[in-house]
């Protein structure tokens, strides 16, 4: 197992639901180390200190006055940083359907015996971590050369696919509401973004490789 205690950041108004997790994630053993934020303002504030490698959102710590579209800004804006899992009403279920569908959050009914549920989908989503942080070498001196060709076609051509399909929806706009098409504009702007960021540092590796070469 990694020795690297990975972070679960609890963001909930609820301590004693909060305090239920943890006891229900120790089934899972002492693996990841939790921190804790009563709002997710808070947890923002503490982010850069404590990165987290999961996000536990409880509706409790969202103002329920707010609409549909804020809680899916609000939690699209945790997955950026690290995948969420959400435990709130069933009904707002519904309101995060696409990030949902992106695989960038998972929701829990806050009905019932919830939290077994919840403490499991927080240890598989760690553990898939995990697996990635394990995936993620530097190239071996043999492959150096190839780094930054290996870079761009990893990265770049799933990134044209995710383009291309975005343009596509993009390109039936008049069947979609208003909200799904920022969405789709927002993926395709981070996606150019992403496919920029990957040139400059492919770039950058073949120029500093090149300079490293023996004359």
């Amino acid at each position: 197992m990694n020795s690297v205690r990975r972070t679960i950041f609890m963001i909930s108004a609820d301590a004693a639901t909060a305090q239920a997790c943890i006891e229900e994630l120790s089934v899972f053993g002492e693996r990841y180390r939790t921190h804790l934020a009563s709002s997710v303002e808070k947890a923002r504030k503490t982010f850069a200190k404590v990165p987290p490698s999961v996000i536990f959102l409880d509706q409790s710590a969202i103002d329920t006055r707010h609409d549909s579209e804020s809680l899916a800004s609000t939690v699209a804006a945790l997955a950026e940083i690290a995948p969420v899992v959400v435990a709130g009403t069933p009904e707002r279920q519904g309101d995060l359907a696409f990030l949902i569908t992106a695989g960038a959050v998972d929701f829990v009914a806050r009905t019932g015996q919830f939290l077994p549920i919840v403490a499991g989908m927080l240890d598989r989503r760690m553990r898939m971590a995990e697996r990635v942080s394990g995936m993620v070498q530097f190239p071996k001196d043999e492959l150096a050369g190839d780094f930054g060709e290996i870079l761009r076609h990893e990265v770049n051509n799933p990134l044209t696919g995710i383009l291309g399909n975005t343009e596509l929806l993009l390109a039936r706009r008049d069947r979609l509401p208003p909200g799904a098409i920022e969405r789709l504009q927002t993926i395709a702007e981070l996606a150019v973004r992403l496919r920029e960021t990957v040139r400059r540092l492919s770039n950058a590796w073949d120029e500093r490789h090149e300079h490293a070469r023996p004359a």
